[in-house]
């Protein structure tokens, strides 16, 4: 098997060459294209082209998966995927393939996206649905990890492997060094060797950090580990992650606010100079609003300003955004070539809604969802790894 060209460009040639090979399917340059725009009008983090080709590669695995099953999708279906993905724009499906339809991409690259999707779901549920059973005791546990209030602090390490393209062979050797490494010695030495965060030098060492300041998935993984322990491999954009536990306290006092966080990212030009021009703007800026007056002759997706609550943040950004201060930033980060200068505007407690009841069964719901997600995502890699992908 062979990992999907990186290399490949928007429409070049003729834009119905294939451009991989899937078993017996091929993808054409005409639909790397289009998903390659579809990406990047939706604003996904990562390289677009990357995007797009993993995209269509699952695509391709999932309709194999579709036919052996005999799975076919309805028109109702379809549209009703489309239309509910329109609305997280706060569009309908019209108004949706409208906006696309501007930005150079297809309406049915949209519903092939939609229906790929779908059909994937189907699939997962079928297959792992009957075998995965929610208990009350995990209803329970959830409610308890979720209503803690008591803040945690932890002494984290960190080897943060830079993924170009097909993340099998970073996941395999972050595997490999959560089997042999038993020191803190031994991670240090393979931080240095292997870990693109500006931590490598420290041997991974991170500073104290708040369980309220990381994500919750990663607070659950590191605080089933005993100190020394190393945990399982974290997919991060652009990256495979894994955490060594050095420590772990308890401040009964403090209580753990649901926290929302605004943070700003301004993208520069990945050069020899970027740090030097990152420590220049962070001295010429006090606030994230700053950055506005730098972006003025910019193209639009140079800067984004966004709040969200710690959950909804992706996780690279999160570890990035709990070891800095408001006003403080990051250059650790890069986006599709460019480096990322990320500043933290405000972190504030989230309002709790008063007299909400816990509903046990969207709680099974979730839980569900989160366990058919970890089946989906180690079904897909055997699948990858049992095809046969080549460049034609």
């Amino acid at each position: 098997m062979s990992s999907f060209p990186a290399s490949a460009t928007l429409a070049q040639g003729s834009p119905f060459a294939p451009v991989l090979k899937i078993n017996d399917s091929v993808i054409t340059q005409y639909e790397l294209d289009q998903r390659a725009r579809f990406v990047m009008l939706l604003r996904i983090p990562g390289d677009p082209i990357e995007g797009a080709m993993k995209g269509l590669t699952q695509d391709r695995l999932a309709a194999e998966q579709a036919k052996k099953f005999g799975l076919r999708l309805t028109p109702e279906q379809i549209n009703a995927g489309m239309t509910e993905f329109a609305s997280r724009a706060n569009l309908s499906a019209e108004e949706f393939v409208a906006a696309i339809t501007q930005g150079g991409v297809d309406p049915e690259t949209f519903r092939d996206f939609v229906a790929n999707g779908l059909l994937w779901r189907e699939l997962v549920r079928g297959k792992f649905g009957p075998t995965v059973t929610i208990s009350e005791t995990d209803i329970d546990r959830a409610i308890a990890l979720g209503t803690r209030r008591t803040a945690m602090q932890l002494l984290l390490s960190e080897i943060v492997i830079p993924v170009e393209g097909d993340p099998e062979d970073e996941i395999a050797l972050a595997n490999q060094l959560r089997r042999e490494i038993t020191t803190e010695s031994g991670f240090a030495a393979a931080a240095r060797r292997y870990s693109a965060s500006p931590s490598a030098g420290r041997g991974g060492r991170m500073e104290w950090v708040s369980t309220t300041q990381i994500p919750p998935q990663l607070v659950q993984l590191v605080l089933a580990l005993a100190p020394g322990q190393v945990s399982q491999p974290v997919q991060l954009p652009n990256a495979v992650a894994i955490f060594q536990l050095r420590d772990v306290t308890e401040d009964l006092r403090t209580e753990a606010p649901l926290l929302n966080v605004e943070y700003a990212q301004f993208l520069m030009p990945n050069t020899e100079d970027v740090f030097a021009d990152a420590e220049a703007l962070g001295n010429r800026i006090d606030t994230c609003k700053d950055l506005w007056a730098e972006a003025r002759d910019l193209p639009e997706d140079h800067l984004v300003i966004e709040k969200k609550s710690l959950e909804e943040t992706p996780k690279d950004i999160a570890l990035e955004l709990a070891q800095l201060d408001v006003g403080e930033h990051s250059v650790a980060l890069t986006r599709g070539g460019n480096r990322v200068f990320l500043m933290l505007c405000s972190r504030e407690p989230r309002p709790e809604e008063e007299g909400a009841e816990l509903n046990r069964e969207a709680i099974r719901a979730q839980l569900q969802s989160q366990e058919l997600e970890a089946q989906a995502g180690v079904w897909l890699e055997e699948l990858r790894s049992e095809a046969i992908i080549e460049q034609p």
